[in-house]
């Protein structure tokens, strides 16, 4: 009898992880107009009605979603290697490192919910401390990868700094392939960084 709870509870999870995987592959590709539960359920090959055994509105899915989309960014920028060396090329490391990690698809669909919540208060409400809690943990990550002293007021803001840059650029990437552009900034902003870190 374990073992056959083990197995559904296993399915369950998967089912879970697929539905918040084409949640957020849908809002990157199709936005958020279109992503709606019924075309959600048709993109992962699972009824409504399933949806509905795990998450009961639109909102939960799309709120779980984020949530996941968050923690897998978490994890994009925990798997970077410890960068070698020293200086300049140390930092430029990081820095195109945090950069790529937090464009990208996961980006798209974070962008979208982002964009609605701006109109949606109730949806605001929900987002914004989603969002407070993974601008902290990527900041002591960026912290970590570059071996700066953040009790230092102009150390710290340019660590914020870096973290926005990247955004802005992951927002240059959206409608056009920017990665020429976006690899000049990411080498000249580095060389800066890495003079104001020493």
């Amino acid at each position: 009898m374990t073992e056959l709870a083990g197995t559904k509870q296993d399915r369950s999870r998967a089912t879970r992880r697929r539905l918040l995987e084409t949640t957020i592959r849908s809002l990157a590709q199709h936005g958020w107009e279109a992503s709606t539960v019924g075309f959600i359920a048709a993109e992962a090959g699972i009824s409504r009605g399933a949806i509905q055994h795990h998450f009961r509105t639109r909102e939960a899915l799309i709120l779980a979603a984020l949530e996941f989309m968050f923690e897998e960014r978490a994890a994009l920028l925990d798997a970077l290697p410890e960068p070698a060396g020293t200086g300049p090329e140390r930092v430029h490391a990081v820095v195109a490192g945090l950069v790529e990690t937090i464009g990208g698809e996961l980006f798209r669909a974070a962008l979208q919910v982002w964009t609605a919540a701006a109109a949606d208060p109730t949806l605001r409400v929900a987002v914004v401390p989603l969002e407070k809690r993974f601008a902290r943990g990527v900041h002591r990550r960026a912290v970590r990868l570059l071996g700066a002293d953040d009790t230092d007021p102009e150390v710290r803001a340019l660590i914020q700094a870096t973290l926005d840059l990247a955004r802005g650029l992951a927002l240059a990437d959206v409608l056009t392939d920017d990665s020429r552009r976006r690899a000049r900034v990411v080498r000249a902003w580095s060389s800066r960084l890495a003079d104001a870190l020493n």
